[in-house]
């Protein structure tokens, strides 16, 4: 397996479009009905590198409210995926090792 490199550029190399990642940090707190996002799962739809944040499909969803325009005669509150920083990421295979070594110790 591929260990994390203190730098920046080899540890952006660790998640890519299209792993499937699993959320181990963040801010976001279970409330108003909406769970937090640590030990959610998902598929990385885009990485930023330059800004070190990545899109993962169903998380982090946030509401952007549009203009009036021919697509959109009333207006609309569009639901999309917002970015996570990658340091609140891991590749599900490696969490999921981590979890088996851990159930294992016990």
């Amino acid at each position: 397996m591929e260990k994390f490199a203190k730098d920046k550029k080899s540890a952006l190399k660790a998640i890519r479009k299209g792993d499937t990642v699993v959320v181990i940090s963040g801010s976001r707190k279970e409330k108003h009905g909406k769970p937090a996002l640590r030990g959610q799962r998902g598929k990385v739809l885009f990485v930023m590198r330059d800004k070190q944040r990545a899109i993962v499909e169903g998380l982090n969803l946030i509401k952007r409210h549009t203009r009036r325009s021919q697509l959109n005669p009333n207006g609309a509150i569009i639901e999309r995926e917002g970015t996570i920083h990658i340091s609140n990421l891991m590749r599900a295979e490696l969490y999921d090792a981590r979890q088996k070594k851990k159930e294992a110790a016990k």
